[in-house]
């Protein structure tokens, strides 16, 4: 999730518990700085972008490893804050919940958290919820808003606190229970039309849980699905693209494509761009214009040449139509996505390309 909802929320949680013992606004604000220390692996320097990508959300965001910092910070506290001397284990407990919550709510976005690592080290990406989605955010800010201006604690005070935690879960639980049932319609329309994807997987759209982008994957094609909850019936909003086997048969064995293909669960698409081949993560973005996309190969005439990767992510993320479509989905009308039907249905299988890489570069 984005760093004002981390902060907020680990804001919330430290304010909940040790409110009473050093007042509102104190508790608030170390709950906040709890709240926002997992994502500071985004300083860690990596390899190359492929590892920056994947391996962002790793070990910092582990509840194991959350398990062991909570006492050496917990201690920190105790000894900078005289009012908490006398409930260690609370203290204890509420580190642990500040940074255990942070990578939980970063675990129930599509991005996905490594949240068990090291014993289950792939990451835990529900898609339920957009990183940014002020329903969720806007209970906490305003709770934690009043306890910057509070010093002493109130039973009103605590009453809309809880209020907060307990609204903010339940849209998360609220968010799970929408994607199944859309997964579930999903299914039913693809049926309909005549499409028998592989997999789907349903995640919320930006800054709500209405609608949907749902993904039928198959191995030559997938087809993207939105679906509004207020929909009244009508012809589906499908848009079928080319997944380009034939272009991945030729990176399968490199190092690059095999991390790709993990962090995606298989949601990922091949295509040449500029002469050179393109991995894109299908569940971050929009058709064309996916957050993640990397180049990890030269297309050369006797075949592809394994490249350091880099990412080939343009300059627009966001077409401008995608608003004036966005605010018609959310009010139930089915709309075109403009940059999306542009596209759909083209890309021809590329054949007669041989699949040459050097010795010594298929990881």
């Amino acid at each position: 999730m984005d760093s004002l909802t981390q902060f907020v929320l680990g804001a919330a949680v430290s304010t909940a518990l040790l409110g009473k013992k050093l007042g509102p606004r104190k508790a608030a604000l170390i709950g906040g700085v709890l709240g926002t220390l997992p994502d500071l692996d985004v300083l860690i320097p990596y390899d190359d972008p492929i590892d920056s990508f994947v391996y962002h959300r790793g070990w910092t965001h582990s509840v194991f490893v959350h398990a062991l910092a909570a006492p050496l910070l917990g201690e920190g506290l105790i000894r900078l804050f005289k009012g908490l001397r006398d409930c260690r284990w609370l203290t204890w407990l509420t580190v642990f919940l500040c940074l255990a919550t942070h990578a939980g709510i970063d675990a129930m976005t599509v991005y996905g958290t490594r949240l068990f690592w090291p014993f289950y080290p792939d990451p835990v990406g529900v898609g339920s919820v957009f990183i940014i989605d002020p329903l969720y955010t806007l209970p906490l800010l305003a709770v934690v808003i009043w306890a910057l201006f509070r010093k002493n604690w109130t039973r009103r005070f605590q009453a809309w606190m809880t209020a907060a935690l307990v609204v903010s879960t339940g849209y998360l639980g609220l968010s799970v229970v929408l994607q199944r049932h859309v997964e579930q319609k999903a299914q039913d329309l693809f049926r309909q039309e005549g499409i028998l994807p592989d997999k789907v997987f349903a995640i919320a759209a930006p800054f709500n849980i209405l609608v949907w982008k749902v993904i039928g994957l198959q191995e030559d094609r997938y087809d993207n699905l939105y679906y509004s909850l207020l929909d009244e019936g009508g012809k589906p909003e499908i848009y079928t693209h080319p997944r380009h086997p034939e272009l991945v048969a030729c990176v399968e064995d490199t190092q690059a494509f095999r991390k790709l293909d993990w962090f995606s669960r298989g949601y990922y698409r091949a295509e040449l761009d500029d002469g050179k081949l393109v991995i894109s993560d299908l569940r971050m973005g929009m058709t064309p214009n996916y957050v993640f996309r990397f180049a990890i190969a030269d297309a050369q005439d006797d075949g592809f040449r394994e490249i350091p990767p880099r990412s080939a992510t343009g300059e627009v993320r966001v077409d401008p139509q995608d608003w004036t479509w966005l605010t018609a989905r959310l009010k139930g009308v089915v709309a075109v996505r403009q940059a999306e039907a542009a596209v759909a249905g083209t890309g021809e299988a590329i054949a007669g390309r041989a699949c040459a890489l050097p010795d010594g570069t298929n990881g």
